[in-house]
């Protein structure tokens, strides 16, 4: 089968590699109809060493399930299922807890010696605990929607719940990237009047009004901490929805955050220290929080209104194309060009 591997910075090609095979008796095989480059995917793109064997790609998918292992009881061969980006039992402590990303007997694609969802088909490991049924056809217009609910809606929902959002919360979202939007999305969805999209890519941030932001705010760094604390009476915002992973994101996140709010930070952090003593979080009483979001805790309750077409959060792809063209898909959304590429087989 056909799979994307990236070989170093800037770097990814298709590869002809074996057909997955069911290893475990917890395993599934799917073939996948549907998958996507993911914003996290551009870090490695930026900074990965040069590797001659190459690493697999890609933790967003849907497909047909082909084959299950014998001990495999909630799904069955031909069902459509979208997969969590972690994989996980289901039944571990943590599992019961909603925090798939620390299962005991979990991990994540394309990584581990599990194959990536940029690919022809994959073994899903912990089938039961991490596939879930999409009761809808493998053509239905509804699959980018449905899609989004394997990471970036379940992620930018995360970064909402994590800061206990609700109605009488103000809102700043920080990064316009498909993770912010979705997080605008879900502000909205959790009862928020107040969300403040900081972004300066007039096509994203119109998304993200459409989502449910009331103000955007173009400027960066202490421009656009001013502008914000302008926006609300110098007090700034109860919560701030971090979305993009960058140390200059972390201190604007600081900027605006209302004394006694939270920081909710669902961008994959690219640095290990920052601030936290009492001129930043101590002093104001913030809390921070976030982390990589146990999307499968939250497909559940999501699906729903995916379905019913109440949300459309496919509406972040605006690239569409095939597995060969994946690089093309990683250089559209680096240079800006596409926010989401969806990669349709």
């Amino acid at each position: 089968m056909k799979a994307a591997f990236m070989y170093g910075a800037g770097d990814v090609r298709i590869a002809t590699v074996p057909d997955p095979e069911i290893r475990e008796s917890t395993d599934a095989i799917v073939r996948i109809v549907r998958a996507c480059v993911c914003g996290s995917d551009l870090h490695p793109y930026h900074d990965m060493g040069e590797s001659a064997e190459g690493v697999p790609m890609g933790h967003e998918f849907l497909g047909v399930i082909e084959d299950i292992g014998s001990d495999v009881r909630t799904v069955k061969k031909g069902d459509l299922v979208v997969a969590a980006f972690a994989w996980a039992d289901g039944t571990c402590e943590f599992c019961l807890d909603g925090l798939q990303t620390s299962c005991l007997h979990g991990g994540f694609f394309a990584a581990g010696g599990v194959g990536g969802g940029q690919a022809e088909a994959i073994r899903v490991p912990q089938a039961d605990g991490t596939l879930v049924v999409l009761p809808v056809a493998e053509d239905s217009e509804l699959l980018p929607s449905l899609l989004t609910l394997a990471d970036v809606y379940g992620t930018g929902y995360h970064a909402a719940k994590q800061a206990r959002v609700t109605a009488r919360t103000t809102v700043t979202v920080i990064g316009d990237g498909a993770v912010g939007l979705m997080a605008v999305l879900s502000a909205k969805r959790l009862g928020a009047e107040r969300i403040i999209l900081m972004g300066r890519h007039t096509a994203r941030t119109d998304l993200g009004i459409r989502f449910g932001a009331t103000d955007v705010v173009a400027e960066r760094g202490e421009e656009g901490i001013a502008k914000v604390l302008e926006l609300t009476g110098g007090y700034g915002t109860h919560t701030v929805l971090e979305a993009v992973g960058y140390r200059a994101a972390y201190d604007q996140a600081l900027g605006v955050v209302r004394p006694g709010g939270v920081i909710s930070r669902v961008g994959v952090p690219q640095y290990e220290e920052a601030p936290v003593g009492f001129g930043s979080l101590f002093g104001k009483n913030v809390t921070l929080t976030g982390g990589p979001a146990p999307v499968r805790a939250y497909i559940d309750e999501l699906l729903p209104d995916v379905l019913s077409g109440q949300v459309n959060p496919g509406l972040v792809f605006d690239q569409t194309i095939g597995l060969d063209e994946v690089a093309v898909g990683y250089a559209a959304m680096d240079d800006r060009t596409a926010l989401k590429s969806l990669i349709r087989f």
